[in-house]
This record gives structure tokens, C-alpha cells and sequence, in this order.
């Protein structure tokens, strides 16, 4: 699902909201998401997961063209934990699908 995917849905399901209304909250609910990560807060949305940042170390890597050493600087990446909740939804909902491909 794309970002316009989720505006879309969005406007389809509450008919009070415009295209634009859903489009400036989808943007201000993912803006918000990202600045909290960038400063470095953890969020959590109970009933589908928790984003949070994980710290890589530096490391020495290799140029795979002159395979020389390369220092790789520190990084912050985010990371998504999913819930309870989202990960018995995905694995309830992959194990019936593979289960009726498997009949067919």
C-alpha cells in the first residue's frame, strides 16, 4: 500500500472528509511519526507495532570494485517491531491463504 493508496482509502471510508482533508492528515499523522523519530523518541500504536531507533556501529567495509577497506560511520536507522495483534492478523490471514492453495 502506497501513501495515495492510504488516502484514498481514507476519503473512501469517512464521506465527510475530502480528498484533500484526507490527504493533509495521512501527511501530518506521517510527519509528526518522523519527527519524533528523528528525535530520537520511540512511537507505539498499540494493536500494530512499535517504531523505534536501532543504533548500527562503525564498521570497516569493502569496496567490492578494488575490494580496499572502507570505514563505514556510525548509523541511526528506525525499526519497526510489529504488535500481538498485527502478527497473528498476518499469519491467520497467510496461513488460510496458503492452506486453500494448497487444495487447489
Amino acid at each position: 500500500m502506497t501513501r495515495s493508496d492510504l488516502v484514498e482509502e481514507l476519503a473512501a471510508r469517512f464521506a465527510q472528509l475530502t480528498h484533500r482533508d484526507a490527504e493533509l492528515a495521512v501527511k501530518t499523522v506521517l510527519d509528526a511519526m518522523s519527527d519524533a523519530l528523528v528525535k530520537g523518541h520511540r512511537i507505539e500504536i498499540r494493536g500494530f507495532g512499535s517504531f523505534s531507533i536501532n543504533r548500527r556501529p562503525p564498521r570497516v567495509g569493502r569496496n567490492p570494485r578494488s575490494g580496499e577497506s572502507v570505514q563505514i560511520p556510525e548509523k541511526r536507522v528506525p525499526h519497526f517491531k510489529p504488535g500481538k495483534a498485527l502478527r497473528e492478523a498476518v499469519d491467520s490471514g497467510t496461513a488460510s491463504q496458503s492452506s486453500g492453495a494448497a487444495k487447489d
